[in-house]
């Protein structure tokens, strides 16, 4: 069973708490949507139907792949 907490989200106001919690604040962040195997940098903090959005505007993703 997966837990609620993966399908929950967060709000921006718990996004920056998390955030913050990091002591290297000069750390670039960025985004994973295949469960942290590779990740792509963040162009933009959108606001769209809602939601912040977190996207990438590049043509061709700088992506690092982070999995063994």
């Amino acid at each position: 069973m997966t837990p609620e907490w993966i399908g929950r989200g967060k709000t921006v106001a718990q996004l920056i708490q998390e955030l913050r919690s990091f002591e290297d604040q000069s750390l670039e962040v960025r985004i994973s949507i295949d469960g942290g195997e590779s990740s792509q940098p963040i162009s933009l903090v959108t606001k769209k139907g809602g939601y912040a959005v977190l996207e990438n505007h590049q043509d061709t993703p700088t992506i690092v792949r982070h999995g063994g």
